[in-house]
């Protein structure tokens, strides 16, 4: 199995993890605020096979270096598709987004339509106010600063577990790779500005929100949207919420699983992504027909 690598994606260190047969259907994964690639490690082994994997540190977040500009959703997908390019990656591709990367998925459709064959948001953000009281109190002026000076690892352990409905899943080496995260030059300044760029301390801006929804909505793609009905970070009555504004979608709830089922729940994860992609692919015309690999 593959192990991720660093480019050069428009001066940018870039880091990347790809594997399968390159001829393949490609899939793109993205991951949540302050995360990294690795929260798609469990579904490599799950989804390789017939597929391209495709997984990038969002530019800023894990130890990919950031974007000159200030961070917005449209600098995440640009990135985005900046790193595809690099990869010499052209076809259109199904793109898996787990939270923050739900909406920057989102936003590549919106940037490049070409691009995204299908959507698979996961946990997203971008359908509801409500986001846990950590991710609010870092909009807070002052606080936020203060707040991600130093990450210690008891902060560390806490926002782990905050993901995940079974505490246990937050193991020794998650913590150790969020310790080593926040050591990085980038992730602070990036998670910041993220934050007060989408939020307040009241909960997520409806204005971006809802410019989001009705741009996505002009260029309708196969869709499934999946939750954990114990998500903390941001509750299930976001699924619901996501269901009325994507009324064409497929959907999924996991029982009993927080705000990572790729993780939580790989298997039945997985079983309900290939489940799709499979469907999808039997479907005729559903696939846009730039298919080709390109060199």
């Amino acid at each position: 199995m593959s192990s991720p690598a660093f480019l050069s994606v428009g001066g940018r260190r870039t880091r990347v993890r790809t594997a399968g047969d390159p001829a393949n259907l490609p899939v793109l994964m993205l991951h949540g605020i302050g995360r990294s690639l690795e929260d798609w490690a469990p579904q490599y082994p799950r989804l390789v096979r017939g597929h391209r994997l495709i997984a990038l540190d969002l530019p800023g977040f894990g130890f990919s270096a950031r974007s000159p500009e200030r961070t917005t959703l449209k600098v995440l997908a640009r990135g985005v598709v900046e790193t595809l390019d690099a990869l010499g990656e052209h076809r259109p591709l199904y793109v898996l987004g787990n939270s923050l990367g739900g909406a920057v998925a989102q936003q590549l459709l919106v940037l490049d339509p070409a691009r995204v064959a299908g959507l698979v948001l996961v946990n997203s953000a971008g359908f509801g106010a409500e986001v846990a009281l950590p991710l609010r109190l870092l909009a807070v002026p002052g606080l936020g600063r203060l707040a991600t000076r130093r990450t210690t690892r008891g902060g560390a352990r806490m926002a782990e577990r905050l993901l995940f409905a079974d505490p246990g899943t937050a193991t020794s080496e998650r913590i150790e790779h969020a310790l080593a995260i926040a050591r990085q030059p980038d992730p602070s300044a990036v998670l910041l500005e993220t934050v007060r760029e989408l939020a307040t301390p009241r909960g997520t801006r409806p204005g971006w929100r809802a410019e989001l929804t009705t741009a996505v909505a002009q260029h309708p793609r196969p869709t499934l949207i999946v939750w954990g009905d114990r998500d903390r970070v941001l509750p299930a009555r976001h699924f619901d919420a996501a269901r009325r504004l994507l009324p064409h979608a497929e959907s999924h709830l996991f029982t009993g699983i927080g705000h990572m089922p790729q993780i939580e729940c790989p298997d039945e994860f997985a079983a309900r992504v290939l489940t799709f992609l499979t469907d999808t692919e039997r479907v005729p015309g559903a696939l846009p027909q730039n298919t080709a690999t390109t060199p």
